[in-house]
This record gives structure tokens, sequence and C-alpha cells, in this order.
């Protein structure tokens, strides 16, 4: 009878050990699975920034070829007019 006792204390204090063991895991994955969550949040943010400093600057860059555009169309006027004018 005591070595049956002996046995179930045995057992107990592994089986005790081990969840042990397991919870300190399990705790140590769930508070890496916060910084993880953490870290894309933070990704998702720079993402959105990125891509609304891109969006900005390709408006910019539109605006200024489309002065360009503009320019280049009014000086080809401008020639055209002088050319006509030559020519008469």
């Amino acid at each position: 009878m005591n070595a049956t006792l002996d046995i179930n204390i045995l057992f107990g204090s592994v089986s005790s050990l081990l969840l042990a063991v397991v919870a300190y895991f399990i705790r140590q994955l769930h508070s890496d699975f916060k910084n993880m969550e953490r870290d894309i949040s933070e990704v998702k943010t720079m993402a959105l920034l990125i891509k609304t400093e891109f969006k900005n600057s390709q408006d910019l860059l539109n605006q200024k070829v489309e002065y360009l555009e503009q320019r280049v169309n009014k000086i080809e006027f401008n020639l055209t007019k002088i050319q006509d004018n030559e020519s008469k």
C-alpha cells in the first residue's frame, strides 16, 4: 500500500510539473501572438502611410505633367501662328 501511495505521489508530481511546463509555454506563445498582432498592426499602418504618400506624389506628378502639356501646346500653337504669319 505504501508503494502505491508513493507511485501516486510521484505520478501526481510529474503530471503537475508537466502541466506547469505546458502552461508556461502557452503563456509565452500567447505573449508572442500579442506582440505579433501589434507588429502586424504597425506594418498595416506603415503600409497605409506609404500608400498615401505614393498616391499624393503621383497626383502631384500628374499635375506637373498636365501643366507641362499645356505649356507645350501653347508653345506649339504660338510657333504655328508665327510660321503662318511668316508665310503670308
